[in-house]
């Protein structure tokens, strides 16, 4: 079922993509910084060409010049593999990844945010966020504020939705509502087949998992299909409070994420 040479070969390809890009990157990174999420996105479709994994799209991602801050469920680091290869936009992270071997050193050079997950700093961490959207910046947000078994969707953490209470400048210049696009993601298929629960560990990283053994076992296995359901855009202002707002994203992640494991696609895609 896994395969080690495999895996170890999927992985040297992902490092010599990863050194070969890396380079025009911080050049890109000096003189036209608003072209990073374009390249960026370049970049991790080649992982995952590299890495055998296919993604199934619903829905379309908003992208009408101004910023949107994208709210998905996040079952593994894979998420921001998938996720940064369909969306031109920066992730939102955990201060702790900063720190990770590897992971962390492409999460600062790519000006991922990173935000502290206490009660205390809300405030500043949102204000934070609302500079890079009046920098025109879309983010994209993990809002269980953790990593889960892919199986469902963890209770959304409403202070993370905050920003959304702000204003962003729209194409024309004037303030107008935080736009905000729930974002459901899941692992359906090996090799044409359905993902058991059985298999889903392999794929999804959480709890005490250690990384080495858990990459060997995410690249070790045959072509991956990962289905991308986008939902419409939604605004504070339609829900009353982030609680209200939190609530309905939660609610439309989760079934799309139920649909798409159970293999019943929404019935407009």
């Amino acid at each position: 079922m896994i395969s080690v040479p495999v895996a170890v070969l999927r992985f040297l390809g992902f490092v010599l993509w990863t050194l070969v890009l890396i380079p025009p990157f911080l050049v890109l990174r000096l003189v036209s910084r608003p072209r990073i999420p374009a390249y960026t996105r370049v970049y991790w479709r080649g992982v995952m060409a590299i890495i055998g994994y296919d993604v199934v799209v619903r829905g379309r991602p908003v992208e009408n010049g101004s910023p949107v801050l994208y709210v998905a469920n996040h079952a593994s680091y894979l998420d921001i593999i998938v996720l940064g290869s369909l969306l031109r936009a920066y992730f939102v992270a955990k201060s702790e990844v900063a720190g990770w071997a590897g992971f962390g050193f492409l999460a600062r050079i790519s000006r991922t945010v990173f935000i502290e997950r206490s009660r205390g700093a809300t405030a500043r961490e949102r204000n934070g966020l609302l500079t890079r959207f009046d920098l025109g910046e879309s983010l994209i947000l993990f809002a269980e504020g953790t990593s889960n078994d892919g199986n469902q969707v963890m209770p959304f953490k409403s202070s993370f939705f905050s920003v959304a209470e702000g204003e962003v400048r729209g194409t024309d210049g004037l303030p107008q509502p935080v736009s905000v696009q729930p974002v459901s993601v899941a692992y359906t298929r090996l090799d044409g087949l359905p993902i058991t629960r059985a298999l889903r560990p392999h794929l999804a990283w959480y709890g005490d998992m250690t990384l080495a053994p858990h990459l060997i076992g995410a690249l070790g296995m045959g072509r991956i299909t990962v289905e991308v359901e986008f939902h419409p855009p939604v605004t504070v202002a339609q829900f009353g409070s982030r609680k209200g707002l939190s609530a309905h994203c939660h609610k439309v992640i989760s079934d799309g994420l139920t649909r798409m494991l159970a293999g019943r696609p929404a019935a407009n895609s």
